[in-house]
This record gives structure tokens, sequence and C-alpha cells, in this order.
């Protein structure tokens, strides 16, 4: 197996040739790919982040909790239409200015987007929403599902 540039680390074709033998696959370095800064300024502004939900319900409810930390409940928008949930906002860094030379930039800044179709019916104008400590939480009321009746065939 031919090495790399750099003998120490393996490269990921070279870890899965490892684990296989040259009889069960041939393994190919695909060609690198080359992306420049500002092809990836201008994706990053095409996808917003997407919000990660907890939903589960009780007897009586149908519960969503999201991790909202750091938004103003004003740049918050929950709206529902047929059964189809939509939480949307804007994460604001509080920093206007225009940082050029990042050392480390792990947090997500701009805006989110979350649609989900509700598992269960719900009333929809019987919902809370609220934002406390960073978690937002929507609660709806269940519709009471009618118990099949059993209908005799004659």
């Amino acid at each position: 197996m031919a090495r790399k540039q750099n003998d120490d680390l393996l490269m990921e074709d070279e870890l899965a040739a490892a684990f296989l033998s040259e009889d069960d696959v041939s393994v190919t370095t695909p060609a690198p790919t080359t992306t420049s800064d500002d092809n990836w300024d201008e994706s990053e502004n095409d996808f917003p982040g997407q919000l990660a939900v907890d939903v589960y319900e009780t007897e009586e409810e149908l519960v969503i909790k999201a991790r909202t930390a750091g938004v103003d409940r004003n740049d918050l928008d929950v709206s529902i239409s047929d059964g189809i949930l939509t939480i949307s906002g804007t994460l604001s860094s509080g920093d206007d200015t225009n940082i050029r030379n990042w050392h480390i930039q792990e947090c997500y800044w701009g805006e989110f987007s979350r649609t989900l179709a509700l598992p269960v019916a719900v009333k929809e104008d019987g919902v809370r929403a609220e934002l406390k400590d960073g978690v937002l939480t929507i609660t709806f009321e269940k519709v009471k599902q009618e118990k099949a009746t059993k209908i005799p065939v004659l």
C-alpha cells in the first residue's frame, strides 16, 4: 500500500483498505475538491440552521421543546397550519462587527427554521408557547379520538 506525503497518518482510503483484502474491493482515491472561502460564505447563507426539537405526548397533551438559548422572544416565529408546525427565528451574536480573522467558530449565528408534521391530532386554537431559561416549550391539547364502534353485519 502506497503512503501519502505524511507516512505517520493513514488516509481514509487506506483505513478502508486495511479492513478489506485486495480481492474484495479496489479502493480509489477521489480527486481533491477545492472550495474557496467566498463559495463557503455563499452556501452558508443559502441554508438556514435547523433547530433540534424533542416531541412527546402525555394523556392530554402533545409537547414540543426546543433549545433556543440566546434567542429573543421577539425574534421567534411559531405557527401552525393543518397539523404542520413551523418554528423559525434569528440567533444574534450581539456583535455587529465584521470579523475577518476567526481562530475558532463553532457557534451558529443567524437564521434557523424547523418544520414538522405533528404526530397526533391537536386543537390548533388551544396552544401555549412559553420561552423560559432558553427553552421554547409549545404545548397542544390533543383531540380526543373516538374509539371505534363495532358495527354488526346483518
